[in-house]
């Protein structure tokens, strides 16, 4: 089972590194794309799969990230490097801000609570002309000759991804991520067998909100701005919608959701306007079709129960 796992991570390895060669830019563009919305999703999902904690508000991360790196990099003129690391540890920090607020509600009090916090920090962003550039963005962030080309962006994002992906993956199979799980399935027996429910619910806020800053960074480079759009509940929204998608139950399962939903939105929108229409279907199909993701359906069968996302697949 480990060899077979190794041998699958070494092919899928391999295949991203191919995909640069003699792959048409605008399919080179889609790939990065999808890679850094995946990153995002998975950030998200040690939220939602492993802590069971419904966040309304990612956005604010993802886009305290694009926000950090492309005003540190345009008007700060700070080195590449500082400026990119940079936007995980700010993110990181307003997560910690946010966090000690949001995690002492529970269920619909604490997603409404992340809600109001990143309408904050959108609001921040689309009027802060001065700043930001308001609601027209912040457009032309300078990037590193050495990433200017499209397909050495991709490889960039590609090494990011997988170190980032590496790292969440031993977390979430080491005793902290079978913590998560317990207090996911029942805080007050977690709390009476002797763990700070509350810590590590704030640790995984913190975590996930970093990792969401790294993925807004990673965007910012690739769309050579920052925008209000960036951290709207729309684009929470878009995070949730792809990380149900995909399976929260299993660990790839929120970056399939984020590749399925932005090639179909890709292919859609070259045909037809009616992209929300479209997406409402794809609601309707999630939700009668494939209620555990596309990834339980497959594994596991439509019948069989949900699996807890620590579970080994």
């Amino acid at each position: 089972m480990v060899l077979a796992r190794r041998t699958a991570v070494a092919m899928a390895a391999m295949a991203l590194l191919a995909v640069p060669l003699g792959l048409p830019k605008f399919y080179l563009l889609l790939a990065t794309e999808i890679l850094i919305m995946g990153l995002f999703a998975m950030a998200f999902n040690l939220l939602l799969g492993y802590a069971g904690m419904v966040s309304f508000g990612h956005a604010a991360f993802y886009g305290v990230g694009a926000y950090t790196c492309g005003l540190l990099l345009k008007k700060a003129d700070v080195p590449f490097a500082m400026s990119f690391l940079a936007a995980p540890v700010v993110a990181a920090a307003v997560a910690l801000l946010f966090g000690l607020l949001c995690i002492r509600l529970t269920r619909i009090y604490f997603s409404m609570l992340t809600l109001a916090f990143s309408q904050i920090v959108w609001a921040i962003a689309f009027k802060w002309y001065s700043l930001t550039g308001g609601d027209n963005g912040l457009i032309g962030i300078p990037v590193p000759s050495a990433l200017a080309d499209p397909r050495a962006l991709y490889l960039f994002t590609v090494a990011i991804v997988v170190l980032v992906g590496g790292l969440l993956w031993r977390l979430v199979n080491a005793p902290f991520g079978r913590t998560l799980l317990a207090v996911r399935e029942n805080a007050e027996r977690a709390e009476f067998v002797g763990i700070h429910v509350r810590r590590v619910q704030l640790a995984a806020f913190v975590i996930s909100g970093a990792v969401s800053g790294l993925a807004g960074a990673l965007f910012s480079l690739f769309s050579r701005g920052a925008f209000p759009d960036y951290a709207y509940w729309t684009k929470s929204a878009e995070v949730l919608l792809m990380t149900l998608l995909g399976g929260p139950y299993v660990f790839l399962g929120p970056a399939l959701g984020a590749a399925i939903l932005i090639v179909l939105n890709s292919v859609v929108t070259s045909f037809t306007e009616y992209w929300p229409v479209v997406l409402g279907a794809v609601l309707l199909v999630l939700i009668y079709v494939f209620p555990g993701g596309v990834t339980r359906f497959f594994l596991v069968g439509p019948t069989a129960p949900a699996r807890a996302p620590g579970e080994p697949r």
